[in-house]
């Protein structure tokens, strides 16, 4: 398969390609091409390697870059000024749903996410590039779509003070 722009009848698409290459244990090597590789693994206790993150940490991990992608470039088109974009984030998943329990969902039940924006700028125009962030991030439009509990904390440092970001509507 091979990357690039395509144009369709509705409208130009991207696409990206990758490989990926399982040795029959839970380590994973995912081969991006040009981007670089990444091993995805379980913790030892698990039966893994521990040589890398977990599927669903990558998840977490692939989340926290869209949004900061999506960010930075929605802040470039609504003229927002901001010097750094920092995450932590942290998911539940109940066990049972990949045990083999198919009244549980082997996915997360719940995500949740603080960034913290430093700005200066106003918390009106903050609130505006949140907004258009969160409607356009593909990774948060999966994990919405996927019904998961998701809740995002957004904080202004302004100078060292940090001030609860703007307050928007729950998205489900």
């Amino acid at each position: 398969m091979a990357n690039g722009d395509v144009s369709t009848d509705t409208g130009p698409l991207r696409r990206k390609a990758l490989t990926a290459h399982n040795e029959a244990t839970m380590r994973t090597v995912v081969d991006f091409g040009e981007a670089g590789r990444l091993i995805l693994d379980e913790p030892v206790p698990h039966g893994g390697s521990g040589e890398g993150p977990t599927p669903l940490q990558a998840v977490l991990g692939a989340l926290c870059g869209c949004e900061a992608v999506t960010f930075r470039r929605t802040a470039t088109e609504l003229g927002l000024a901001y010097s750094a974009l920092d995450f932590e984030a942290a998911f539940t998943i109940d066990i049972r749903g990949r045990q083999g329990n198919r009244s549980v969902r082997p996915h997360f039940q719940t995500v949740r996410v603080r960034a913290v924006v430093s700005t200066a700028e106003p918390i009106e125009k903050l609130a505006a590039v949140i907004e258009e962030t969160e409607a356009r991030c593909p990774v948060m439009s999966l994990l919405l779509d996927a019904k998961v509990g998701l809740q995002i904390e957004w904080l202004r440092d302004a100078d060292g003070t940090r001030e609860a970001g703007p307050r928007l509507p729950a998205r489900t």
